[in-house]
């Protein structure tokens, strides 16, 4: 079996890892965290498998043929701009430990945990293998030394730590983890350990990946303040941080990276520029360069030809529901909530919105009652829908004035 490659651009071994973190790479060990005789080589995907295919009215998707699989995400909006095999089951490495920080800030925002409280450091934990802090059972860590441990440096031995601190056991842990895939729709995603080690059927997808990052940047954005960082030092051991897109965009802060030789090389990037926020997710890359490479082409692709646009704001008249049931006749109509739409921009000034009714409308009408659909459309291609709903409560006409409305109509 192959032994993972590891190299950053340009950067040296001694420059990507410090002091007794050597060792690791040493060992013939992946940042996904797995010794190189345990992993699996990944097998070879076409392009039937994996269909490249972006929003309608976009310019044709990059094909990035290095990898495997690849989404691109707007993140406040969810839209995905543009994929290839984005629902392909893929080894997910490393990127497991994005759901067990999840999972830690979740504790954490419960109070379940305390980011100063000091976590014993298990024989477990001490002994995991791979990418590691380098905890050891006589030392002091705090959950926010493990977090910075988890996310910068990889740490196995921090994902196990975290998970026993927040679980009470590893197994518990990955319960939870499961659980959490199921509440966020995380679909093609199942886990079996907490750091992402190839052990029974662990597998996500590029998918499922950026909807994991989409719930952290909503949810739990201080994970960017820890993912932005370039290296971390602990117990005096300096690692630099395993994401390469970090030291070639400026505008990238994150989330998380990973490798196996199951996995291939695996890239979650965020950036922000000029306001906005993308997610790009690729997996499979066959070194870190052209998972960097494809990292940047996805995120040029989305600042290039997409935006972001208010098509709509809450309680907006955007219709009228004729109905001689109720007073006053004419209900106004409109969305909900706030809509944000993701648009490839050449379609920005041409979004028509119609509003279309449900055959059959309720006989109690209270304000906000779903009556119908609106549907954003550029020249002829629809962009997206949301409910219609009534902006103001309709009253059931009297017996006379529906009789005298039934008259007039038939003249």
């Amino acid at each position: 079996m192959n032994s993972p490659k590891v190299s950053l651009s340009g950067l040296t071994p001694k420059s990507l890892l410090t002091g007794a973190a050597l060792l690791c790479l040493a060992l013939g060990t992946g940042a996904g965290g797995a010794p190189a005789a345990a992993q699996e080589a990944a097998a070879p995907l076409t392009a039937e498998q994996a269909p490249v295919t972006a929003l309608p009215g976009a310019p044709e998707a990059p094909a990035l043929p290095d990898v495997a699989s690849y989404v691109l995400m707007d993140a406040q909006t969810g839209t995905v701009l543009a994929s290839k095999g984005a629902g392909l089951l893929r080894a997910p490495a490393s990127l497991t430990k994005m759901m067990t920080a999840y999972l830690t800030y979740q504790a954490l925002a419960q109070g379940r945990v305390r980011e100063d409280q000091v976590v014993p450091v298990s024989n477990a934990a001490w002994k995991a293998t791979g990418s590691r802090m380098f905890l050891d059972p006589s030392a002091k860590v705090t959950i926010d030394q493990l977090l910075h441990g988890l996310i910068i440096q990889s740490g196995n031995d921090a994902a196990v730590a975290l998970a026993e601190a927040v679980g009470g056991s590893q197994e518990a842990f990955v319960l939870a983890m499961n659980a959490e895939a199921k509440t966020l729709g995380l679909a093609d995603t199942h886990y079996t350990n907490v750091s992402g080690l190839p052990q029974g059927d662990i597998h996500t997808s590029a998918l499922d990946v950026a909807k994991l990052s989409h719930a952290i940047i909503r949810d739990y954005p201080q994970f960017l303040e820890i993912s932005a960082q370039k290296e971390y030092t602990f117990d005096n051991i300096t690692q630099r941080s395993w994401n390469p897109v970090l030291f070639k965009d400026a505008s990238v802060d994150g989330l998380k990276t990973g490798l196996t030789d199951a996995a291939g090389h695996c890239i979650a990037a965020t950036a922000s520029r000029n306001g906005r926020r993308l997610i790009a997710v690729e997996m499979g890359a066959p070194d870190w360069d052209s998972g960097t490479t494809a990292s940047e082409v996805l995120l040029d692709y989305g600042y290039h030809f997409f935006e972001n646009a208010q098509v709509v704001t809450a309680g907006t008249k955007l219709g009228e529901l004729d109905d001689p049931r109720f007073d006053p006749e004419q209900i106004p109509v409109g969305a909900a909530e706030d809509m944000t739409m993701s648009v490839p921009s050449a379609l920005m000034k041409s979004v028509e919105t119609t509003v279309s009714f449900n055959p059959q409308i309720p006989e109690e009408l209270p304000a906000g009652a779903r009556v119908g659909t609106i549907t954003y459309s550029s020249n002829g291609t629809v962009l997206a829908q949301v409910p219609a709903v009534t902006l103001t409560k309709g009253i059931d006409a009297s017996f006379m004035t529906k009789i005298m409305r039934k008259l007039h109509s038939a003249l």
